[in-house]
């Protein structure tokens, strides 16, 4: 292994650079628990999530930079100025790989330019990190943008960059990542952080590991017989092998509906009419029918053998949007009443091309439909009130400010948020656990915080979704801090072969138990940054419409006390 994985830093006002290695006594540390913990021991929680004192942290897990499936997620960390808590979001791409193969553990952006509009791009190499001028990408689209950074340094290396929605600090810009295919389309994409990048001056981050030796192991046939390992296990699991391989994501719709859970109509009703005209099996017959550039499984990040992901082509079988995955479907989709695929995808790739969370960009459209500001159903009406952000204009920077915003401005209380983060694709009335989880993650009403709708349980039952809730999040914070993807945990079994892989990689032995206790530590750290920036317990709740108005499709309002949401705490 890499003797010393280091931490980058780089000040965005004096365009310094610092490296330093990893804490020799955390090894392990990297991912989510190495981002948790640089914003926790370093920014102010009272701080302006635009200002100096802010820092963008991003960071990769020990495995990165080898080919073993899906353990190249990268990890983006700050204080939310979505939430004003503190914010983790992981995606895929190829950013955090060649990270991990130029021993670099994690990249942090501390202050800010002086000048607002002072844009740069960061280099980082063999040879350390350099300040080019970024200043002719201002105003560019994502695709734009990542295609002159292509032209510019050449089509081998990784890219991390925002949109224009971070270059106007708007709280749902996110940050993008180009996938193996050098699509800009892996997104860091909830809690603003790409506000926080552009409020750096940072137009993008270019990965550049030619040079760069290849991911060294402690054990390296030790880690190559654990991959094989790994692969078996992924390649046997019904969920991974077939499920997610053929229909991606999209397949959760059909479960979510059965529940009265499918958001619809700004999460007025659990089932939509038009399901089957955009479920996982009609995204899947239109792509193998228009053939083309369509790809009904597409991997999102080097070596991912579970390849959930996909390209979905235009009527031509020209790439239209990669990918369409369940959230996007569910909120641009059924939240908004349209049942067409290509509308979908359309406005899919316009939340790209903004650099904005598809998540927030929906709930907040659903949000303006339901106040009567645009018409429920009509794609086009949406795909123009999209297209505002790009112009700046006050209904644009109202939409890019998320869902909580856009409901205070049009005097609407049917407003679907948590720390003022807009809700998934999952109605918490109808997936109960998820409510929990919304309640009373660190993030916002994040799913992937700890996401349940898997669990062997009765889903519109209170009973049994705290601990449920709970172990889940533990879980998800086992694998985000890994710098995993959640879809493995599905294929792991017993765990021995993911222990095994972090042994042979790094020479430390450890257990499933240590890495709980591990990621117990993070989320009590995440809690902690909250609490001193103002987030308690009376944050910690659903909004009043989801506990007073039932869900006609479900038959349920949300029913878990609030008192018992409270005992999260003891996590």
């Amino acid at each position: 292994m890499d003797a010393s994985p280091r931490i980058v830093r780089v000040n965005c006002r004096t365009r310094s650079t610092g490296s330093f290695p990893l804490p020799s006594d955390q090894p392990l540390l990297g991912a989510r628990a190495l981002t948790t913990a640089l914003v926790h021991a370093e920014v102010p929680p009272a701080c302006h999530a635009l200002g100096p004192h802010n820092k963008l942290a991003l960071a990769c897990g020990p495995l990165a930079g080898t080919l073993a499936s899906s353990v190249n997620r990268l990890s983006i960390g700050a204080k939310s100025p979505l939430t004003g808590g503190i914010k983790e979001s992981n995606a895929g791409g190829t950013s955090a790989y060649l990270m991990g193969r130029l021993g670099i553990r994690a990249l942090v952006l501390e202050d800010m330019p002086e000048n607002a509009h002072d844009w740069a791009v960061l280099h980082v190499s063999v040879d350390g990190v350099r300040f080019d001028n970024g200043a002719d990408l201002a105003g560019m689209g994502v695709y734009a943008k990542a295609e002159a950074l292509f032209s510019r340094y050449g089509d081998r290396v990784g890219l991390t960059l925002i949109g224009p929605g971070g270059e106007m600090r708007l709280h749902a810009a996110g940050v993008t990542n180009a996938d193996p295919d050098n699509a800009p389309s892996r997104f860091n994409g909830r809690g603003g952080l790409g506000a926080v990048m552009g409020s750096k001056g940072i137009q993008a981050i270019v990965w550049d590991a030619q040079g760069a030796p290849r991911a060294a192991c402690a054990d390296q046939a030790a880690f190559t017989a654990a991959m094989k390992q790994l692969a078996a296990h992924i390649n046997s699991t019904p969920q991974t092998a077939e499920t997610y391989r053929k229909y991606g994501t999209a397949a959760v719709m059909d479960v979510t509906h059965a529940l009265g859970a499918l958001p619809t109509r700004n999460f007025s009703l659990g089932r939509f009419a038009a399901k089957d005209s955009i479920n996982a099996r009609a995204l899947h017959d239109a792509i193998l029918a228009r053939g083309g550039e369509g790809r009904i499984s597409h991997a999102c990040m080097p070596g991912c053998l579970i390849q959930c992901s996909n390209v979905f082509p235009d009527q031509q079988g020209k790439a239209l949007c990669s990918p369409v995955e369940y959230e996007n479907l569910g909120m641009l989709g059924s939240n908004l009443d349209i049942g067409d695929l290509d509308a979908i995808a359309r406005l899919n790739r316009l939340c790209n091309d903004l650099g904005c969370d598809t998540i927030e960009l929906g709930v907040a459209l659903g949000v303006a439909m339901h106040a009567g500001a645009l018409p429920y159903g009509d794609a086009a009406a949406a795909e123009a009130a999209l297209e505002e952000i790009r112009h700046g204009s006050p209904l644009g920077r109202i939409l890019g400010s998320g869902a909580g915003v856009t409901g205070a401005v049009f005097g609407c209380r049917h407003v679907p948020v948590v720390k003022n983060q807009g809700m998934a694709a999952y109605d918490p009335r109808g997936v109960k656990g998820v409510g929990v989880t919304y309640a009373t993650s660190t993030q916002g009403a994040d799913h992937t915080a700890g996401n349940t709708i898997r669990a062997n349980v009765d889903h519109h039952s209170p009973d049994g979704q705290l601990e449920t809730s709970r172990g889940s999040q533990i879980m998800c914070a086992v694998l985000d801090s890994l710098g995993c993807c959640l879809f493995l945990g599905a294929a792991l079994g017993d765990w021995s072969v993911m222990l095994e892989l972090v042994r042979a990689r790094t020479g430390v032995s450890t257990t499933l138990d240590e890495l709980k206790d591990a990621a117990r530590h993070t989320l009590r750290l995440e809690r902690d940054f909250n609490r001193r920036a103002g987030l308690g317990d009376a944050h910690d709740r659903l909004p009043d419409f989801m506990r007073e108005e039932r869900n006609p499709d479900s038959g349920q309002v949300f029913d878990v006390r609030e008192a018992d949401l409270r005992r999260m705490a003891e996590i």
